[in-house]
C-alpha cells in the first residue's frame, strides 16, 4: 500500500499554521465560498475528467497526478480529483499540495478527520485504490474471502437464500491505520447495530440488518492497538471501522478467517454478548442536590434513551422486574480534584451525552464553595429531544450560579431559543470566565464527531488541555 509522506503537516510555512492559539484560514477569491463550492458540484459540470467513469488507480498512476491542475489524492481507499476545489479550500491550495499524488489519510485525520469529505467531493471521486496482490498462489481463494467478496456462485446462492441484500467488506491501510469498511446496503444502520470486539489478535464485528447479524470474524495477521473508532455513513449505509497499528509495517493481507467469517446468519443464531457502557445519574436534578437516601445502597439510576431499531434498548426496554443483567465496575478517569478551588464550570452535551453532566451538577453546587458559575449548553435536534428540561429549567431558580442554554439543530419556526451546531462563534459567547484569572473546567459529552470538533474549538479559543475533560458518550 502507500506510504504517508512524513513530512510536517501543515507546511511550517503555510498560513494554516496555529498562530496564536487559533488556525488562520486562507483568504478566498469572491466566487469562492462553500456555497459555491455546493453550485458548482451540482451543476452536472464533469470535475473528474473522467466523463463520470469510476477506475482502479494504482500507485504508479497516482503518483502521476501531482500538480495543482492536475492533482488527485487518497483518502481511506478512494481517489479524488481535488484540482477544481483547489481555489475552494479554506486552509489553501498548499495544504493540499502536501497530499499530491499520495495516500492522504493520515494527514487528513490530523487536521479535519470530522469532515464530511464523501459528501464534499463525491462529485470528484476518481476510483478506488487498486490492492496488490501479495498472497501466495495457495492463498488465492482465502484472499478473495479476505477481501470481502464471495466467489460468484456463492454470492448468488446467498442473495437467493438470505432476506436483505448480501452486505460485503473491504479493507485498506496506511503506514499506522487499518480500516475494514462493511458495505450494508441498508440506509438505516445505526452505530447501535453495530458490535465491535477485538481481544489480542482475534478481530469480531457484527451488524445488524432487519432480523439477520453480518459477521466479520478474523485472526488479524498482525497486532493493532486496544482503541479503535468506529463511523457510519448512514445514507449509503457504510461502516468504517479503523484500527491502529501497534508497529507501522505494511501488511500483505488482512488476515485468516475464523467461524462464520462474511455470514449473514438469522440473529437467533448469533450467540453475542451485548455491552453497553451507560452512566449512573441522580434520581432528580430537584432533590436538594442530595443523593437519594436508598436503604444498603441497593438502587442505581440510569437514564437511557430507546432507539426501536437498536440492537440493546429494545431488549433493555423489554426487560420485567425480576430479570437480570450484568453491571461491571465503573471505568473512567475523571476525578473530582479536578474541582479544587474552581470557580467556573462549563458543560457541553449532545443528547445523551447528558447524562454524565447529571453527577457533575450534584456535585459542584453541593460541594464546591469556591463555584461562581456553572453553565450547560445542551444541544439536540428538537425540542422533544431535550432531556430532563423542565428539571434543568427549575434548577435555574433554585441555584443563582446555574445557567442552561438549549441548542436545536431542526427547530421549529415557533422556536426562539439558539440554533445549529457546535461552532467557535457559539462557544465564545457562552464560555465567558467570572474574572480573568477564574478558574475554569469545561467538560464536554456527546457523539465523537461532536466532542471531537468542540475540543478542536475550545483549543481554537486557547483554552488548555488542562483545562478540558471529554466523556465517551
Amino acid at each position: 500500500m502507500l506510504n504517508v509522506p512524513s513530512q510536517s503537516f501543515p507546511a511550517p510555512s503555510s498560513q494554516q499554521r496555529v498562530v496564536a492559539g487559533g488556525r488562520s484560514k486562507v483568504p478566498l477569491k469572491q466566487g469562492r465560498s462553500l456555497m459555491d463550492w455546493i453550485r458548482l458540484t451540482k451543476s452536472g459540470k464533469d470535475l473528474t475528467g473522467l466523463k463520470g467513469r469510476l477506475i482502479e488507480v494504482t500507485e504508479e498512476e497516482l503518483k502521476k497526478h501531482d500538480k495543482k491542475d492536475d492533482c488527485w489524492i487518497c483518502i481511506r481507499g478512494f481517489v479524488y480529483n481535488v484540482s477544481p476545489y483547489m481555489e475552494y479550500h479554506p486552509g489553501g491550495e498548499d495544504e493540499l499540495m502536501r497530499a499530491a499524488g499520495s495516500d492522504g489519510t493520515d494527514l487528513f485525520d490530523q487536521v479535519h478527520r470530522w469532515v464530511n469529505y464523501e459528501s464534499m467531493l463525491k462529485e470528484c471521486l476518481v476510483g478506488r485504490m487498486a490492492v496488490k496482490p501479495a498472497a501466495p498462489k495457495d492463498y488465492h481463494e482465502e484472499k478473495k474471502v479476505l477481501n470481502g467478496m464471495l466467489p460468484k456462485s456463492q454470492a448468488t446462492d446467498t442473495l437467493a437464500r438470505e432476506g436483505p441484500s448480501s452486505p460485503s467488506y473491504d479493507w485498506f491501510q496506511t503506514d499506522s491505520l487499518v480500516t475494514i469498511v462493511v458495505y450494508t446496503k441498508q440506509k438505516d444502520i445505526t452505530l447501535d447495530s453495530v458490535i465491535v470486539d477485538h481481544q489480542d489478535d482475534s478481530f469480531r464485528a457484527e451488524t445488524i440488518i432487519k432480523d439477520y447479524s453480518y459477521l466479520i470474524n478474523i485472526e488479524l495477521s498482525h497486532a493493532v492497538q486496544g482503541d479503535f473508532s468506529v463511523r457510519i455513513v448512514e445514507n449509503v449505509g457504510k461502516i468504517e471501522i479503523v484500527l491502529k497499528k501497534k508497529e507501522n509495517t505494511s501488511w500483505k493481507c488482512l488476515g485468516h478467517p475464523l467461524e462464520n467469517h462474511n455470514s449473514l446468519v438469522p440473529k437467533k443464531d448469533a450467540d453475542t454478548e451485548i455491552v453497553k457502557p451507560y452512566t449512573p445519574v441522580s434520581d432528580s436534578l430537584l432533590s436538594e442536590f442530595k443523593e437519594p437516601a436508598l436503604p444498603n445502597n441497593k438502587y442505581i439510576y440510569f437514564l437511557i434513551k430507546i432507539y426501536p431499531a437498536g440492537l440493546f434498548t429494545p431488549e433493555l426496554d423489554h426487560l420485567q422486574i425480576g430479570d437480570f443483567v450484568f453491571v461491571s465496575n465503573p471505568e473512567g478517569n475523571f476525578k473530582t480534584s479536578q474541582f479544587q478551588e474552581l470557580e467556573d464550570l462549563f458543560l457541553l452535551a449532545a443528547g445523551t451525552g447528558f447524562t454524565p453532566m447529571v453527577k457533575l451538577l450534584n456535585y459542584a453546587l453541593t460541594n464546591i464553595p469556591s463555584l461562581r458559575k456553572v453553565k450547560l449548553m445542551f444541544f439536540n435536534k428538537t425540542e422533544d429531544d431535550i432531556i430532563w428540561r423542565s428539571h434543568l429549567e427549575e434548577l435555574t431558580f433554585k441555584d443563582k450560579r446555574f445557567d442552561v442554554e438549549f441548542v436545536l439543530s431542526a427547530p421549529i419556526s415557533e422556536w426562539n431559543g439558539k440554533q445549529g451546531h457546535v461552532s467557535p462563534a457559539l462557544l465564545s459567547e457562552f464560555l465567558k470566565r467570572s474574572s480573568d484569572k477564574s478558574k475554569v473546567l469545561i467538560c464536554i459529552c456527546g457523539p465523537t464527531p461532536f466532542t471531537e470538533q468542540g475540543i478542536k474549538f475550545l483549543h481554537e479559543l486557547n483554552f488548555s488541555k488542562d483545562e478540558i475533560h471529554s466523556f465517551t458518550a
